[in-house]
């Protein structure tokens, strides 16, 4: 398997830093956040549209760092409604055209979530009662979500690009394997799950179950890790609407690397994924408030190599 790192988790580094960084530690592929929930610190995604000498110099300055692109990463909510769902949807659009160009097939983004009928809010559903719950997400499934992914598989397709690697996240209508399913079902193999078991882990799955239950549809993977207080968790449940930076008092945390799960556990993790087939880039994600993004980096690719190495 590869190392690679979603650039934001480096996204205070200037580019040229961040290659040099990225190839001092040992990170072979890079995965570029185009916009959306991402600022896009290293991806001018207009000017790279516009110009095909601006592609040639972007990928020949990556290739002298001896490195390349695992993925390009639009993650954000395209079905939002009203105007913040259009913004996403341009971006997402662009960020297609864009890996097309560049000679990338794996977009990783997320399914959106909408409201209901009127709404002008997404509104994640989560519960089978009172029944107008179950009314509003079969609204949003049948207006909102199979029509735009059917339009979207189909401009993927025409830009180039054959794995659209979603996030099973929640706040998405696409949130675990049952979701995921209904939407596969729905389009085609064209979707596909960028597997990150930081989510799963805070709401309640078990990454290990999940990754053969998916099998030949992981295309992508991130590897974050997810720290669960046990005595906040017993008291209040996983369901946290606590800031992120409230970690004492929170059920659960973004870790880096091995704070949550140890070398063990991640040893586990990249066996079942060689046995779904998956043999490919374990990209790390860095949303650890307790420490310098820098440090752990490097302490989540010094986890990884040791992972690997036996």
């Amino acid at each position: 398997m590869h190392i690679g790192v979603v650039t934001d988790s480096l996204g205070h580094l200037a580019l040229d830093d961040l290659l040099g960084t990225a190839a001092e530690l040992g990170i072979t592929r890079l995965e570029f956040g185009c916009g959306n929930w991402s600022s896009a610190p290293h991806v001018p995604l207009d000017a790279l549209l516009e110009s095909e000498p601006a592609r040639r110099d972007f990928l020949a300055t990556l290739n002298g760092h001896g490195l390349a692109i695992s993925a390009l990463n639009c993650s954000g909510n395209p079905l939002h409604p009203g105007e913040p769902g259009r913004r996403h949807r341009d971006v997402t659009s662009a960020t297609l055209r864009l890996a097309g160009l560049l000679g990338v097939d794996r977009v990783v983004m997320m399914s959106g979530c909408p409201g209901g009928p009127g709404d002008a809010n997404a509104n994640w559903v989560t519960t089978a009662w009172p029944p107008e719950t179950a009314r509003v997400l079969e609204w949003q499934w049948d207006e909102a979500v199979i029509p735009y992914w059917r339009a979207l598989a189909r401009e993927a397709e025409a830009s180039g690009v054959n794995r659209l690697c979603l996030e099973l996240h929640g706040q998405q209508n696409v949130y675990n394997v049952a979701s995921f399913r209904r939407l596969r079902d729905a389009i085609g193999p064209i979707v596909g799950v960028n597997f990150d078991p930081s989510h799963l882990f805070w709401m309640g799955a078990d990454p290990l179950a999940a990754i053969p239950a998916l099998g030949e549809a992981i295309y992508h993977v991130h590897a974050k890790d997810t720290r669960i207080d046990a005595g906040n968790a017993a008291v209040d449940g996983l369901i946290d609407v606590r800031p992120m930076d409230h970690v004492g008092a929170r059920a659960w945390s973004y870790v880096t690397l091995g704070d949550g799960h140890d070398a063990a556990w991640w040893r586990r993790f990249c066996t079942a994924l060689r046995g779904a087939g998956y043999d490919d880039v374990l990209s790390i994600e860095h949303e650890d408030l307790s420490l310098p993004p820098l440090e752990g980096v490097r302490r989540s690719v010094d986890l990884l190599k040791g992972v690997l190495s036996n």
